[in-house]
């Protein structure tokens, strides 16, 4: 038999290597020697990303948040029972996300979206990233339409306009998650979706809350995200983000959005457990350094889009809880400096049975009448003006024993200014009657109403004009402006409502 020469030899492998085609899979695998606390610590994973998802053996996945020299800090999604040391861990090479889409619309959610209102499945075509690149300069446009809530005091003087990230600051128990209700409930046949997110919430309110808005026919174009007490530190950190996924499929799809996330406090609370477990080190306050960071990039993702995207929009409107309240507090500064502006509830006037008691001294939207519709605008400068000056002369009578007949007839009138801003929960006012409501209380037809028969008073008025002359809502709603037209109904309205109710002269 001929002997192989080297040569001979050499070209056989090297032309084996050649037709050899199949195809390796390199898998990244770990092992987990630490697990506790919804946190596990994981050799191996040596090309795994931040954010990656991770399925460990059981099938319960994570997220990969810490990756240091050694080893990688990763964050549980469920109950991690089955996980123990030396269970292994498979790097999927994908980011967390989450399916979104219409089918959403009506249901109650988990932090995963997943549904928790035993209406079934959720069968949805399409996902996004739980976190997802902001809108950049160039993709916005400038806020010029407004996000009408229905509450006079925030769309006379604090508007909000579609695209505006606006906080909700306060104390416990002050009405914080009342005035975004009222803002949901406001949205209907306006074109809007909402979602509402809940942070550490007890499963009691979270219903009720559910419950109020089927029995106000909100829940059909709203869908809410419950991250409820009890629920694990990485779901509450988690859920306004994917919160945020589910409004902006909408909002890329050209629809107009709003998002509340309640509260933004129990999230930061969630966010530093994981933290500290993860061993980062604690900055101000025992917080992360980058807590700062992740509330900006959720609440960057709000916007108002160009044309050329669809020309969607997603409102924010993020809840902080404060103590004693005390807004220079580290949580509250921080998202006060990433907002457009803040709705400040105040403990004393909710106390003093103001509600919304919001403090408008210290409430500000740095939009402003951009937001507002053309009739808003034009009639609430004169409110904002005559309540400014009520409030220098009211502190400034407590210590005069006598006042002149027109500072009485000042105070007599801011009094009633201020109590046309009172408004019952759940009880959303139209354009027209909050612009009836301001025209009144300005030009003097409450001058000579008893501050306690206001409500009554509007109440009444309004029903007479819903019924006898319709033509004047009709304006205000299809033009947005507060024509010559409409102010003459109101004004003849006014003059012979007055007339009948006071058998007093006509008020010019």
């Amino acid at each position: 038999m001929k002997k192989l020469q080297s040569d001979e030899i050499r070209n056989i492998i090297k032309r084996e290597i050649q037709l050899y085609q199949k195809k390796t899979d390199v898998i990244n695998i770990g092992v987990v020697f630490q697990v506790g606390d919804g946190i596990a610590r994981i050799f191996g994973l040596n090309d795994v990303m931040v954010g990656e998802l991770l399925e460990f053996q059981d099938g319960t996945f994570g997220i990969a948040l810490n990756l240091e020299t050694k080893n990688i800090g990763a964050v549980l999604l469920g109950k991690s029972l089955n996980i123990q040391e030396g269970s292994t861990v498979r790097a999927t090479g994908k980011l967390a996300q989450v399916p979104v889409g219409d089918q959403f619309l009506g249901r109650v959610v988990n932090a995963l979206a997943e549904p928790i209102d035993g209406k079934g499945l959720i069968k949805a075509s399409t996902t996004r990233f739980i976190e997802s690149f902001a809108p950049g300069i160039i993709d916005r446009r400038s806020i010029y339409e407004p996000l009408e809530t229905g509450i006079l005091a925030i769309d006379s003087m604090i508007p909000i306009g579609r695209g505006q990230r606006e906080l909700i600051i306060g104390d416990r128990q002050t009405g914080k998650t009342a005035i975004s209700v009222d803002t949901i409930i406001n949205q209907k046949d306006k074109n809007v979706i909402c979602v509402y997110v809940a942070i550490g919430q007890k499963a009691s309110s979270i219903a009720q809350v559910v419950q109020t808005l089927y029995e106000k026919e909100a829940l059909k174009y709203t869908i809410i995200v419950a991250a409820p007490a009890d629920s694990s530190p990485s779901l509450q950190y988690l859920a306004p983000f994917t919160g945020a996924s589910l409004a902006e499929f909408f909002m890329y799809a050209g629809h107009h959005t709003l998002i509340v996330y309640d509260d933004l406090t129990k999230q930061a609370q969630a966010y530093r457990e994981i933290s500290l477990l993860l061993k980062r080190p604690p900055g101000r306050e025992a917080y992360p350094g980058d807590i700062f960071y992740l509330h900006s990039r959720l609440l960057e993702r709000s916007a108002k889009l160009c044309d050329k995207l669809g020309g969607g929009s997603m409102t924010a409107l993020p809840i902080v809880e404060t103590q004693e309240g005390d807004v220079s507090a580290y949580i509250p500064t921080n998202v006060i400096s990433i907002t457009d502006g803040q709705i400040f509830l105040s403990t004393d006037l909710f106390n003093a049975n103001i509600k919304p008691a919001i403090n408008i001294g210290i409430s500000v939207s740095r939009v402003g009448s951009a937001a507002q519709t053309k009739a808003m605008k034009e009639i609430a400068g004169k409110l904002k003006l005559e309540l400014a000056q009520f409030e220098e002369l009211e502190a400034f009578s407590q210590f005069a024993s006598d006042l002149d007949k027109e500072t009485q007839k000042k105070l007599a009138r801011g009094r009633r200014l201020r109590e046309i801003l009172k408004q019952s929960q759940f009880t959303p006012l139209s354009l027209g009657d909050q612009i009836l409501s301001i025209y009144a209380g300005t030009q003097g037809y409450l001058d000579k109403i008893p501050i306690n028969m206001i409500s009554l008073y509007f109440r009444e008025f309004r029903n007479y004009l819903v019924a006898m002359h319709p033509k004047y809502y009709e304006i205000l709603e299809s033009k947005k402006n507060f024509t010559k037209e409409a102010r003459d109904i109101l004004k003849t309205n006014l003059n012979y409502y007055n007339k009948v109710l006071l058998s007093d002269e006509e008020i010019v």
